[in-house]
């Protein structure tokens, strides 16, 4: 195999999600409402309730409202994961998956380009979200929304990986159901999206440690930094070590001899 059968598979794995989001225009929109109602029911609702102390990266007090932002861009990057791991169930169920995994290409090479594809997505998305949140004048330094692509790429891969090897276990549509209850929430409230640590640690020590290494927090401390531009060393190791894990056990997970398509009957 060539590098230009290589390049030919991963521009037309990123062209076909590309293509699939365009025309899907409600998961487009579904993306967007859930973190906007956050942002302007929520955070408007708690906003008074829960003050946010001066902590880096602020230099000064904030209101609620530009905390939860990185948590929200978070969910955004968090569903599409998992939006894409069901993408990956419906294609093994309609055989369209059979067709990519047959490819005279390494395995670990067609799931690296379907996840490189999901993270485009998610990463368009939340600057669509940034951009409607700075109109409500929930600003980051100009510089800031630079400094935060490398962080969305890093954390959208990360969660990408988990929702890989997620997709590996599902074996029917109707089980996506338990992924969001079991999964997807528990990640998402037992972390820094809507809490700081140290307000977390106030009621529960138990919660507190559970939140402090828990992945998603860590990608959402690490866009927290890059928002203002600063670099959050801790929450980048975190992160990529939870990518290198979650992508290697997805790997394993697609492996027809040993991974869970094996107990699938092969049904790659």
């Amino acid at each position: 195999m060539r590098l230009l059968h290589y390049w030919r598979a991963m521009w037309g794995i990123i062209g076909r999600e590309l293509l699939r989001f365009v025309k899907q225009r409600e998961r487009f929109i579904s993306a967007l409402v859930r973190p906007l109602l956050w942002l302007f029911v929520f955070a408007a609702g708690f906003r008074a309730a829960l003050g946010i102390a001066i902590a880096p990266p602020y230099e000064t007090y904030i209101l609620y409202e530009v905390y939860i932002t990185p948590g929200l861009i978070g969910m955004i990057q968090l569903f599409n994961g998992m939006q894409s791991s069901l993408s990956m169930v419906y294609d093994r169920e309609m055989g369209s998956m059979r067709i990519l995994m047959v490819a005279p290409l390494p395995r670990w090479f067609l799931l690296f380009c379907k996840l490189i594809a999901g993270t485009a997505v998610s990463v368009l998305q939340v600057y669509v979200f940034l951009g409607v949140a700075w109109l409500y004048e929930i600003e980051a330094p100009l510089e800031g929304y630079l400094w935060v692509l490398p962080a969305l790429l890093l954390s959208g891969m990360m969660l990408g990986a988990l929702g890989l090897l997620l997709s590996s276990f599902i074996k029917q549509l109707e089980n996506f159901a338990g992924v969001m209850n079991f999964v997807i929430f528990p990640m998402f409230f037992m972390s820094t999206a809507l809490y700081p640590l140290w307000k977390i640690k106030e009621s529960s020590e138990l919660l507190h440690e559970i939140a402090r290494y828990n992945p998603f927090s860590q990608a959402v401390e690490l866009i927290r930094f890059a928002l203002y531009n600063q670099f959050n060393q801790e929450a980048f190791i975190y992160t990529l070590s939870a990518f290198v894990i979650f992508m290697t056990a997805a790997i394993l997970g697609y492996n027809p001899s040993k991974g869970m398509m094996t107990r699938k009957g092969g049904g790659a």
